[in-house]
Formats: structure tokens, sequence, C-alpha cells
């Protein structure tokens, strides 16, 4: 790959693009890193309303008729619902990994297979979340797309 930048101090704002011969998984992790770089989402904490950077996001869930955002630190309800925030997110590396639950692909550190064939992931905080059955297959998809070296041999 050859990275190219030209700087030119009249231009008013920064394009990113790019010319390939076909868009391959590494392509696709480099667009999405960028992507995800600029996005924040509104949410509610004590009455205020936080912009939240994406790239901190590990999860949303969704918990009777209230969805949550949970950072690394901090937890935030969302007005939209989990629908509307998969579709929102879809571009920027979340996926369904069960009924209520979006996670946050970039924030995995570890992937185990589980009994009755779901998904144990480990998060970088150490949060585990459970990918049930209906939602495994789409996870391996995406998972494989990333490049994990290991997402072969989930089964």
């Amino acid at each position: 790959m050859k990275i190219v930048i030209q700087t030119d101090s009249s231009v008013q704002e920064t394009t990113l693009s790019i010319t390939c011969k076909e868009i391959t998984p590494e392509l696709e992790r480099l667009i999405s890193v960028f992507r995800l770089s600029d996005k924040k989402l509104s949410a509610k904490k004590n009455g205020e309303v936080h912009l939240i950077d994406l790239k901190t996001v590990l999860y949303v869930e969704s918990l009777e008729r209230n969805t949550f955002i949970y950072t690394g630190e901090e937890v935030y309800e969302s007005t939209y619902r989990l629908y509307e925030l998969e579709s929102m997110l879809g571009e920027c590396n979340f996926v369904r990994v069960n009924k209520s639950t979006l996670l946050n692909l970039n924030k995995i550190k570890s992937i185990k297979s589980d009994i009755d064939r779901r998904i144990r992931v480990t998060l970088e905080n150490g949060y585990q979340l459970i990918i049930s059955r209906l939602y495994a297959e789409e996870f391996k998809a995406k998972i494989y797309n990333l490049g994990v070296s290991n997402a072969k041999t989930i089964d």
C-alpha cells in the first residue's frame, strides 16, 4: 500500500481519497477506523446531554425499553432505540450479538467458544458478553472480515 499526503494551506476541509483496484478486508478496516474517528453519539447522564466519541463505546444494551451506552468508565442513556443505533453504527464495526446488545468489534480482547454454539467475548475492560447462536454466524463473518487470525477456529 502506498500512502500519499499533500499539504495545501488553501484547503478548507481535509479530504481523504482512496484509489484501489479492489476493496480488501485490510482496506475495509482502515476505512472503518476513519469513519469511527470523528463520530459522536448524544446521550444523557444525570439530566445532562453528553457527546460520546464512538471509539470509546464498548457496547450498547437495551434493558426494559431503555437503551444504554457503555464506555470503559461511564454508562449513558440514549434516546435512540437499539434497532436505530444498529442501523446508524453498522458501518462503524458495531454488530448485534444478541436480542438486546450491540458490540463494538474494535473493543474485543478475546473470543472463546461457549456451550451450545454460543460465543463468549471478553472486552478490553474485562467485561464478558455472550453472543447467542442466532447471531453467532454474522459475528464470525464480521470478525473474519476484520482479519482476526483465530476467527476460523471459533466453533
